[in-house]
């Protein structure tokens, strides 16, 4: 009996392992998103050469911010993608090439997620930052919301690396 329920619990937690390649296809989705996010990209840079001779300085600024956003939300893709395949699915074999990321394999859950607000919090600033250099442009409600919410970006993201202080000073003592 007990060799037929350990049986049947090893088959249950291969079939668990397994299922972490269920992720795969959404890595893949998401690399296929870095696609979308270079034809907006180049979009963007192909209307700012358009508009070169008519553009104003603030127009100008306001298309660079553009692909900076652009460029930050696609490194928050590859960070995402990277270690997101690298923690739940499996190890990326390249450690042999010449171009492979220091960060890659040391990026973990709390990482990413401090990685992840810190883009969203400079991807919000970037945003509000446009506001602001367009401001006679945009009704006052919305920029105090635009504020508001950049305000608890920051804050979210004070308080996630707090708790993971906390977390890593409190396993710190547990080992003592």
């Amino acid at each position: 009996m007990k060799k037929h329920v350990h049986r049947v619990e090893s088959l249950i937690e291969r079939g668990l392992f397994a299922s972490r390649w269920l992720m795969a296809p959404m890595y893949l989705g998401l690399a296929s998103a870095l696609i979308l996010l270079l034809i907006s990209f180049m979009q963007e840079l192909v209307h700012l050469f358009a508009a070169l001779p008519d553009i104003t300085q603030n127009d100008m600024v306001l298309g660079i911010l553009s692909l900076i956003d652009l460029s930050l939300a696609a490194n928050l893709l590859l960070i995402v993608i990277f270690s997101g395949y690298e923690n739940f699915v499996s190890k990326i074999n390249t450690d042999t090439h010449e171009d492979n990321p220091e960060w890659k394999g040391s990026v973990d859950f709390s990482t990413l997620k401090l990685k992840l607000i810190a883009s969203i919090v400079a991807i919000s600033g970037i945003h509000l930052l446009k506001i602001f250099m367009d401001v006679g442009k945009t009704p006052e409600h919305h920029i105090r919301w635009m504020i508001i919410i950049h305000v608890v970006f920051v804050v979210s993201g004070v308080f996630l690396a707090l708790m993971d202080m906390i977390a890593a000073r409190t396993k710190y003592f547990k080992k003592k």
